[in-house]
């Protein structure tokens, strides 16, 4: 099996969500978990390719983006696509939510798999899977695709664990990608 990992946003030119208090970036949350995701995903002797960027699908106007992150996944040969976000609102809403393109089939599957381990492992607030067909990279990927969203990075007890528990998330991920493997 072979994983491409999305970490979401850009650190040089698009950082995505930003703690109000701290600072903390989701760009260097997702950085940071989907580094050690591909460390214990390797280790298990499943593949890993990755690519974090703001050129999602020749949507960056930024010259030294020449590769979109859908292309690149779909030239890489991985079975799944795996894009990790925070999310963030109003401050208040908390949990997780992993998002699909459509409803049925292997990306329901991956984004159960996934999903339940975070909840399980992090007891993290269920937002459940939902479907948004309008995001790139559930759009333009050939393989089975999912959007997962840690917690929301605007609560300061979901940052918290952002914060503090990056490598339990990646875990979790992990643990939900080789549940899916043994489906």
């Amino acid at each position: 099996m072979k994983v491409f990992l999305n970490p979401g946003h850009d650190t040089k030119y698009d950082s995505g969500a930003v703690n109000p208090s701290t600072g903390m970036r989701e760009c260097d949350v997702v950085s940071d978990v989907c580094e050690r995701v591909a460390g214990y995903l390797q280790k298990v002797g499943i593949a890993v390719e990755s690519l974090q960027s703001d050129n999602l699908y020749y949507d960056s106007s930024y010259s030294d983006r020449q590769i979109p992150v859908c292309v690149a996944a779909n030239n890489s040969g991985a079975d799944i696509f795996i894009s990790v976000h925070c999310n963030a609102a109003t401050g208040t809403a908390q949990g997780t939510e992993t998002l699909v393109y459509s409803w049925g089939g292997t990306s329901t599957q991956l984004a159960n798999c996934i999903q339940n381990q975070i909840i399980n492992s992090l007891g993290t607030v269920d937002r459940g899977l939902k479907v948004r067909n309008d995001l790139i990279v559930l759009k333009r990927t050939d393989m089975p695709a999912v959007l997962v969203e840690l917690a929301f990075i605007d609560n300061n007890s979901d940052a918290m664990l952002l914060a503090n528990a990056r490598d339990d998330f990646a875990r979790a991920i992990a643990r939900g990608i080789t549940d899916f493997q043994n489906l």
